[in-house]
């Protein structure tokens, strides 16, 4: 169980990730990451621990603060646990519910336990035009596990895939 949960909240990590490149480009050499202007959305898919809802999973990931690098390129994140919220459309308010209870609960992300999500990369690798590969490490439910992403994306908007 806490092996899917890893698998699927790894996710985090990527758009996480996603989002370092996205303000690092922005500014001119490094600094804070603006929590106000930045957002998170985590996308879980239909396996591991929500598989039983049967449904794909978006959830909104305030970041609580955030800094980066540009040369050498780093980044690293704090997303608190608890402000995790279920955005997912086309459910019942009686089944987001449920599947918010049980994604902050002890099961999943045992937020009052844990708290703080954080990220920090070891690695941010150029592949060419709008591409990177951004290694780092993700702390979730106490743990940490090195995550690897792909990265693309342009004016603003980036996407990847996590492993």
């Amino acid at each position: 169980m806490k092996f899917a949960m890893m698998t699927k909240l790894s996710l985090l990590a990527l758009v996480i990730s996603l989002s370092s490149v996205l303000w690092a480009a922005d500014a001119p050499a490094g600094g804070a990451i603006d929590p106000q202007k930045s957002s998170i959305t985590v996308r879980v898919f239909k396996a591991g621990v929500f598989s039983a809802f049967g449904h794909e999973h978006e959830i909104s990931a305030p970041m609580q603060q955030g800094s980066f690098t540009e040369n050498p390129g780093s980044v690293e994140l704090t997303v608190d646990a608890r402000r995790m919220r279920v955005m997912d459309k086309g459910i019942s308010e009686k089944d987001r519910a449920e599947i918010q209870q049980t994604m902050l609960g002890p099961k999943v992300l045992d937020s009052e336990k844990f708290p703080e999500i954080r990220f920090r990369s070891t690695g941010i690798e150029r592949l060419g035009e709008g591409r990177w590969i951004v290694l780092g490490e993700l702390t979730i439910h106490g743990e940490t596990h090195p995550v690897k992403v792909h990265v693309e994306g342009a004016n603003g908007r980036y996407r990847g895939t996590a492993e």
